[in-house]
């Protein structure tokens, strides 16, 4: 189809036209194009609406009746044409009635077809201006640079006056004194002082005007308005936020319909009313952005201001009534606005339908407008209001493809089509980057289509963007480098945008001038690394989310979200948990300190199993905790360490249920907190068990040598009987005097040592010990390091140390029955020689006996179940050694078995005997067995004497 009939290029070019082929592209603003045109315009266009409906009903249309009803009233009143064309004498006569009735009324403004954009900028109450400012006092900004510039005129007017004052002043100070002029001079020095405080007070005044005028940027309150003409109910209202970006076209009357404006709070309640006077605002084009006053009725009480954005345009034009020839586009246009206007077009509402887009059909069909330019004129009024919402999106979609289609083929578009279309391709990049920015805030729900309040995203991918990667497509070539770069682009500025937007909660703990971070108290470090694990969760969902909407297929295959979403929001988590560790360091894995540990070990296992590939500076959660673990570690070795210093040990005499020290069960539960607190590090890095099992093993030497110095004084004569000794004979009367002087008793000292070392080699150190070999068994390759070598290495020396003590103990018993002859066994066995009565050599053991339970008894008083046992059994197998060392010595005199055998069954007899009376069902069968010493004993007796003289079982 051709762009306009034959007879078209014949009529004068329209103003669109002819500012197209100038080559200068107007700057596009959301104005109907037809507003500028004038009455004579709407009444072609009127004119050929009643042709085309007079023809369709000639052919039998359904639809073209309706408009013809009534002498075309509905055309007439849409096309605003009552007040210019002729109307009959029974409307006259109506209208005159109406007049009269309504008496002293003024007389109404004429009919206009026009458009009215209006955004709600901003809302000031008085509560929400800054102290100091008073309503009274402070204007809007325009009133006051208007004010300020008004006066500026006139100070200009009154400076050069002054000036001229002041040359005559210097003139006549040059006549003489007695000249009929030097009496005007006083005058004129008077008049110079009040010029000059009328130029200072002017210049105060223009100061505060222009503080006031921008003093008015804190929100203290949330407001919403409704928005309405004075033509249109209070049903007709539409709801609009400050601040949002919306905007909404309205169709007035005349300038008479002036807009009403009600303010709400955020609980609904009603504060105040605006008239934002039409008139006003269409006799100051070029002042777009201006405050309103709000007032509260029914006092008309000052309350607040309002900052519109007002642009409002009208085809009325009676100083300039041209009649001529009218473009078919041009008529079509207003044809369109028309019909827009009755079918209330606006945003969210972009539909025609009935009979007005039977008519528009019509209209374009019959006159020869092309589609191109309908569907591209009709796109324009859309761009004007355009949401990024998919019923927007799919609708320009549908209306742009037939016209790049176009545009691509052989049919190109009119110069005056490919303006436009360039236009609203701009348009268009525009909303698409609306959407592709925002691709997680989008709702539908909404007027704006957009979320107000930052919220977690859904899995499931907006509505709006499948169509807008649908329009995307049809503008670009998406298979080219550039195109792709660009929309991969929008998507990384959203990623970037909503990472902003999580970091905020942090910000305050990253601070640059934050230096008390070690300051902090306990709740507030405990509130900062609760937020920060709520920022892993949150980043961790985030692309979780990006992953669900990539499933969905919605985005072209060379965009991968979620890689492209997990680069940004990896790196910026990491960087903002570096920067917030220096601000906050952990002093130790508390429970806060742990929780983030692990949010963040999880988010990088996460990214591990969602295959998301590693990037530079992503999160590495035993990178970012490595050095503060080892400190934590560190520090507990030298707290432990220092709790284990002799003037910290507060347990010096006193015995537990154990008989043992409290120091060591003290010692052991803190051990037991410690590997508690790490079990999170351990379980997540095994690695670190060998860090943590050299501070244990280094405490561990540390609580047995406090032990010993602690007790010192009951361990020396051990130690000194351990050592070996060079007898001179000094040295052996010195010794044979203390022992016949001083038979050595163990003390309940002497006790609590043994036992507490006994419980640590028994009990306390095997639970740490095995608990360390099992974190150590999850370390996939230990190298040459074998979890728990360490710690068996001091347990080895322990045992050691404790086997020598028990020998020590044993030797200073055996010594004690060397004190007197009558409890030495040698001396007993020698004597018993000629004995032949077994009687008589048992009356001859009852001393020894005596002693021997005289000693056991008291150990049981000193030592636990276990640590006694193993001390009566060496001392049975001690005393079982002096008979074994007198018999190898006489091995071919048989005269001494005798005696030997009856002195080896006391000693069984007394040991066991004693043991059991003692111990009862606490001890085991094998304990009353004889010891080697006592068995080799028997083998010498009945000539079968193997060789056993290893005493260390026992111990």
């Amino acid at each position: 189809m051709p762009e306009q009939p034959t007879r078209s290029a014949t009529r004068p070019t329209t103003s669109v036209e002819a500012s197209a082929s100038s080559g200068s592209l107007p700057i596009r603003v959301p104005t109907f194009h037809a507003s500028a045109q004038g009455p004579w315009h709407c009444v072609v266009a009127y004119d050929a609406c009643v042709r085309l409906c007079l023809h369709s009903w000639a052919r039998g249309c359904m639809e073209a009746p309706i408009f013809l009803e009534n002498e075309c009233a509905l055309l007439r009143s849409a096309f605003g044409l009552k007040q210019i064309l002729l109307q009959s004498e029974e409307e006259l006569l109506a209208k005159q009635s109406s007049e009269l009735t309504s008496e002293g009324a003024a007389p109404k403004p004429k009919k206009t077809i026009g458009k009215l954009k209006v955004q709600v900028r901003k809302v000031r109450m008085s509560l929400d201006m800054p102290s100091g400012c008073s309503l009274s006092s402070c204007k809007s900004p325009s009133v006051n640079l208007e004010s300020l510039r008004y006066r500026m005129s006139n100070f200009q007017s009154t400076l050069s006056s002054g000036w001229e004052s002041l040359r005559k002043i210097r003139v006549l100070h040059r006549l003489p004194a007695n000249s009929s002029f030097s009496r005007h001079s006083l005058a004129y020095v008077r008049a110079s002082t009040q010029y000059i405080k009328q130029v200072s007070a002017l210049l105060k005044t223009g100061v505060t005007a222009l503080r006031n005028s921008s003093s008015y940027e804190i929100v203290q309150e949330t407001y919403s308005c409704l928005l309405r003409l004075k033509s249109l109910t209070e049903e007709g209202a539409v709801k609009m936020q400050p601040g949002s970006g919306e905007s909404h076209l309205f169709f007035p009357d005349s300038l008479g319909d002036d807009l009403i404006i009600e303010v709400y709070d955020s609980k609904g309640k009603l504060h105040g009313r605006v008239i934002a006077q039409l008139a006003s605002i269409a006799e100051n084009p070029n002042d777009k952005l201006r405050w309103w006053s709000i007032y509260r009725e029914p006092d008309h009480e000052l309350i607040g201001r309002i900052q519109l954005y007002a642009n409002y345009t009208t085809c009325l034009d009676e100083n300039n009534l041209k009649c001529g020839s009218v473009a078919e586009t041009v008529a079509y246009d207003i044809a369109l606005e028309v019909a827009m206007k009755v079918q209330q077009f606006q945003q969210r509402h972009l539909l025609l339908h009935g009979e007005w887009k039977w008519l528009l059909t019509e209209f374009a069909s019959y006159f020869g407008v092309s589609d191109a330019y309908t569907k591209l004129r009709y796109l324009s009024y859309v761009m004007d209001v355009a949401t990024p919402t998919a019923d927007c999106l799919i609708l320009v979609h549908d209306l742009l493809l037939p016209v790049i289609m176009k545009s691509r083929g052989k049919n190109t578009l009119s110069h005056q089509e490919n303006r436009i279309l360039g236009e609203i391709e701009e348009q268009i990049e525009q909303i698409l980057a609306l959407v592709f920015e925002n691709y997680k805030s989008l709702d539908e729900s909404l007027p704006s289509g957009m979320v107000e309040v930052f919220r977690p995203a859904s899995g499931s991918p907006a509505p709006a963007l499948a169509p807008a990667v649908k329009l995307y497509t049809l503008l670009h070539d998406i298979l080219s480098p550039e195109a792709q770069l660009k929309l991969c682009g929008y998507f990384q500025s959203a990623v970037k945008k909503r990472s902003r937007r999580h970091l905020v909660e942090t910000d305050e703990f990253v601070a640059s001038s934050n230096t008390e971070g070690s300051l902090m108290d306990v709740v507030t470090l405990s509130t900062a690394y609760q937020k920060m694990k709520t920022l892993c969760f949150n980043i961790r969902n985030e692309i979780f989310t990006d992953i669900e909407i990539h499933n969905q297929h919605v985005l072209p295959s060379f965009i991968d979200l979620p890689n492209l979403a997990a680069s940004i929001y990896s790196v910026e988590l990491c960087s903002r948990l570096r920067a917030f560790l220096v601000s906050c360091p952990p002093s130790g894995p508390s429970p806060p300190v742990a929780e983030l540990v692990i949010a963040t070990a999880d988010f990088q296992k996460d990214l591990t199993n969602w295959n998301i590939s590693p990037v530079k500076g992503c999160v590495d959660a035993k990178e970012l905790f490595h050095l503060y673990i080892v400190l934590w570690i560190q520090d507990k070795r030298l707290s432990l360490l220092e709790s284990c210093r002799l003037d910290k040990v507060k347990w010096s005499g006193v015995r537990t249920q154990h008989l043992t020290t409290p120091f060591v069960d003290e010692m052991y539960d803190r051990l037991k907190e410690t590997l508690s607190e790490y079990e999170v590090i351990i379980c997540r890095w095994p690695e670190y068990t060998f860090v943590l099992e050299n501070a244990i093993a280094d405490i561990e030497k540390a609580v047995v040598e406090t032990l010993e110095k602690q007790y010192a004084d009951v361990l020396t004569p051990l130690k000194d009987s351990m050592t070996p000794k060079k007898f001179g004979l000094k040295y052996v009367q010195k010794l044979a005097k203390r022992n016949s002087l001083c038979p050595y008793t163990a003390s309940d000292e002497l006790g609590i040592v043994l036992n507490s070392m006994k419980r640590l080699l028994d009990v306390l150190w095997p639970k740490i010990d095995m608990q360390l070999k099992s974190w150590g068994s999850c370390i996939p390759d230990g190298g040459s390091n074998v979890a728990g070598e360490r710690l068996s290495e001091v347990t080895v020396t322990l045992r050691a140390k404790f086997r020598n003590y028990l020998q020590a103990v044993v030797e200073k018993l055996a010594e004690n029955t060397r004190l007197q002859n009558g409890t030495k066994l040698k001396k007993i066995i020698q004597d018993s020689k000629d004995v032949i009565a077994e009687s008589d050599i048992r009356s001859r053991m009852q001393p020894l006996r005596e002693l021997l339970t005289q000693t056991i008894n008291q150990l049981h008083t000193v030592f636990e179940v276990h640590v006694f046992v193993m001390v009566c059994r060496g001392y049975w197998d001690r005393m079982g050694q002096d008979v074994l060392n007198f018999l190898e010595n006489r091995k071919e005199n048989r005269s001494w078995y005798k005696a030997s055998r009856v002195t080896v069954a006391v000693l069984d007899d007394t040991f066991a005997s004693q043991m059991q009376q003692l111990l009862g069902n606490a001890l085991q069968e094998k304990d009353l067995e004889p010891p080697r010493s006592i068995m080799e004993v028997r083998s010498v007796l009945c000539k079968d004497a193997p060789s056993h003289k290893d005493s260390s079982f026992y111990y």
